[in-house]
């Protein structure tokens, strides 16, 4: 075999700088177009399957309401927060990440948690998971990441040596894999389960004063869970199982419900708190910033059509409305591409259209044309702008986005902190008690046990030793491996 070094290229040869990190103005960001390894990157990771999504194929969908509970309009001057009481129609989506369209329910896996809101001034998607973080914190690893979770492309089988090895090589999956295979990673129904906006928003109200934020759908049924036999048991037996209990609650008038509440952070606070506020794979303490409830969200009717509505459900985390903007936050910033991008290969150029997608507000524009379009196609002329017609679309300055500052050198930047450990040894110490510290271990020598590639076990447990020495020496007493000897020096 060849020991010639092969470089990394983009798909027309040119060589490859950074795979890690994405190309910001600054430090904080925002993520540049001129990237172009990146947007070749989110752009052919998209168009790698069809029909069916390349993440989150796997899901089950209810329409239903979205109320006000508390006066939260001095922080973001969103419509459909103005004032308590109101009501705002909504769609969600749950899913699991890695499986395939006819995978079963019950896998460890985060679940997605992608709420439409259909608003008075146009839709706003909010598309998380039920876990408060993220395996990664930029974009550029995504495609890398997902392939690992998916098929060995020799073997067409799931490969624990590709998701392990990964994993190993990113420090920063440690407290996202440290939740996942906890008890929360098998939820006993989408019902009780939380859902989390994961990345940090930002707010704007009237006045043009904003405010950091992140959303947490807090379950009214209680957060409830799966152990890993009764799961296995349950996937080999009704694959379905998740889908089918959501459908049968709502059919039978028992609609689950959620409470939203907002951690809120001083736009200043961002430049000097202890963790980055814009780094998906942390959170923020509640003792730091603690939680606000803003209103309710209730499920109380079925699709009708399984297809028509979840299965061309297309979300987007662009789809903002005026008082909620994005952060600059890296795994977000690539979002706002990656996810229009992938319906528009998906379902159409014209998805927006589609009834499940379609706004309830009035949409105006001069987009025209494009594959399967079914309305009145934009009417007669004019079909740009500006133009000097007086009855046509025009801008709203209103609705611009608030400036913020942007500093610093465009390059493939890195998040400041690497502590990729005090967040997971927070989880494993203060949050699990005994008996949940044990079942980790198990769960994560279970997953490791498939490793075969020489190295990669050795490599995570010195990640897990930074964590706690304890996790570590408790996984290699399970796989039957030593902890590497220089760690205990």
């Amino acid at each position: 075999m060849s020991e010639e070094k092969k470089y990394l290229t983009t798909a027309s040869g040119a060589p490859v700088g950074d795979n890690q990190n994405s190309i910001t103005a600054g430090h904080r960001g925002p993520t540049l177009i001129q990237d172009v390894h990146l947007l070749e990157k989110l752009a052919h990771f998209n168009r790698e399957r069809v029909p069916e999504r390349v993440v989150h194929a796997k899901g089950a969908g209810a329409h239903g309401y979205f109320e006000v509970t508390n006066d939260v309009s001095k922080y973001t001057k969103a419509a459909f927060l103005s004032e308590i009481g109101k009501k705002t129609p909504m769609f969600i989506r749950f899913s699991t990440v890695a499986g395939e369209l006819g995978s079963a329910d019950t896998v460890r896996d985060p679940r997605g948690f992608a709420v439409k809101f259909y608003t008075e001034e146009g839709n706003y998607d909010l598309v998380g998971n039920n876990t408060p973080i993220f395996f990664i914190r930029d974009a550029i690893k995504f495609p890398d990441f997902i392939h690992t979770q998916k098929r060995n492309p020799q073997t067409n089988l799931k490969d624990p040596n590709a998701v392990w090895d990964f994993w190993s090589l990113s420090p920063e999956s440690l407290h996202q894999i440290t939740y996942l295979h906890s008890d929360r990673g098998i939820p006993a129904t989408l019902r009780h389960m939380n859902g989390y906006g994961s990345h940090t928003f930002k707010w704007v109200n009237n006045d043009g004063e904003a405010v950091w934020v992140k959303y947490h759908f807090i379950a009214d049924q209680g957060v409830k869970n799966l152990d890993p036999a009764t799961a296995t048991t349950i996937a080999g037996d009704n694959p379905d199982y998740h889908t089918q209990d959501l459908f049968n609650a709502i059919a039978e008038g028992d609609y689950p419900s959620w409470t939203l509440k907002v951690q809120i952070m001083p736009i200043e606070d961002a430049n000097t708190y202890r963790y980055d506020p814009f780094d998906v794979t942390k959170v923020w303490p509640h003792a730091d910033y603690p939680l606000i409830e803003v209103g309710r969200m209730v499920l109380d009717r079925n699709p009708e059509n399984y297809f028509a509505e979840v299965e061309q459900a297309a979300f987007s985390p662009g789809h903002f409305v005026p008082g909620i903007e994005a952060s600059p936050d890296k795994m977000l910033q690539g979002r706002l591409f990656a996810y229009s991008d992938a319906h528009r290969y998906r379902i159409g150029a014209n998805h927006e259209a589609l009834p499940i997608n379609r706004a309830k507000s009035p949409i105006n524009n001069y987009q025209r044309d494009g594959q399967m379009r079914f309305d009145g196609n934009g009417g007669s002329a004019p079909n740009y702008e500006p133009n000097s017609f007086s009855s046509t679309p025009k801008e709203t300055p209103e609705s611009k986005i608030s400036p913020f500052e942007v500093t610093g050198f465009a390059d493939s930047v890195a998040y400041d902190s690497d502590d990729h450990y005090s967040q997971p040894r927070a989880l494993f110490n203060d949050v699990m008690n005994d008996e949940e510290r044990e079942r980790l271990i198990q769960n994560f020598a279970e997953s490791m046990s498939g490793v075969t590639r020489e190295g990669i076990i050795e490599r995570q447990l010195e990640n897990f030793y930074k964590v706690d020495p304890a996790l570590a020496e408790g996984i290699a007493e399970k796989l039957q491996v030593e902890v590497p000897a220089h760690l205990k020096k």
